[in-house]
């Protein structure tokens, strides 16, 4: 069965921030990727809500026929959001106030009780939870400890590395993160830096269920429009 696509519209919402105003439209950019085969909506509300708004979360949450991710740092103001919208899942992440893009994994293992508490509490409102990890096995074995229904495994090393060598080191420790996480009992995602050139290797590891891919299909987008950018993705995913 083919990887199932989750799109990031993240950089939809980037774009119009860039200009303080309302376009382009990330419910729009929602509705044409579903219509051309995600097989749901991925969206990152920071502290800083440098690109997805209140609203647009309220609005996707109504207008998403698949199903939205909401990918947040374990806090106490994200929980209250979550837990007031309901989200079909949640996705923990770090998150650093100048970072670029998120940086790496989650430390489960280094805030355990914290961010068990932050599962246990999601998951009481009705919402399947994941966590951001490296492909570290003692993170793996953490998010199971924390209460996880899923986790999503950090592709970005792979995805950034700049010889062949490196690649195959770096795809061979998400392979074997998948693994544990299956044997421990845990549903299997991935993403960070995955494109139309590098995604397939990653696509046909076992028991990856979804990838979830932002920046390459938002940038091909531009170019070629929306649904027609998340239908290239979905073919290589077969």
């Amino acid at each position: 069965m083919a990887v199932k696509l989750g799109v990031n519209i993240d950089h939809v919402a980037t774009v119009r921030e860039a200009r303080k105003t309302v376009e382009p439209e990330p419910i729009a950019a929602a509705v044409l990727a579903e219509l051309g085969g995600a097989d749901g909506i991925t969206i990152h509300l920071r502290a800083d809500r440098r690109h997805i708004k209140d609203r647009d979360l309220r609005l996707l949450r109504q207008v998403v026929k698949t199903r939205l991710n909401l990918e947040m740092a374990a806090t106490e103001g994200m929980i209250k959001i979550a837990l007031e919208v309901k989200p079909h899942q949640v996705t923990l992440v770090p998150e650093k106030p100048n970072e670029v893009t998120t940086e790496g994994g989650l430390d489960v293992e280094g805030n355990l009780e914290h961010i068990a508490q932050a599962v246990e509490r999601l998951k009481r409102g009705g919402i399947t939870v994941s966590i951001f990890v490296d492909p570290d096995p003692v993170q793996v074995k953490a998010a199971k400890e924390a209460g996880a229904d899923f986790i999503e495994i950090h592709t970005g090393l792979y995805a950034d590395a700049t010889t062949e060598e490196e690649r195959k080191a770096e795809y061979k420790k998400i392979v074997e993160a998948a693994q544990l996480a299956q044997n421990l009992g845990l549903r299997v995602n991935a993403g960070h830096g995955l494109n139309y050139r590098n995604v397939q290797p990653i696509a046909s590891i076992p028991g990856i269920e979804e990838l979830n891919i932002g920046h390459s299909i938002v940038a091909r987008a531009v170019l070629v429009g929306m649904e027609r950018a998340v239908r290239e993705m979905k073919e290589l995913l077969k």
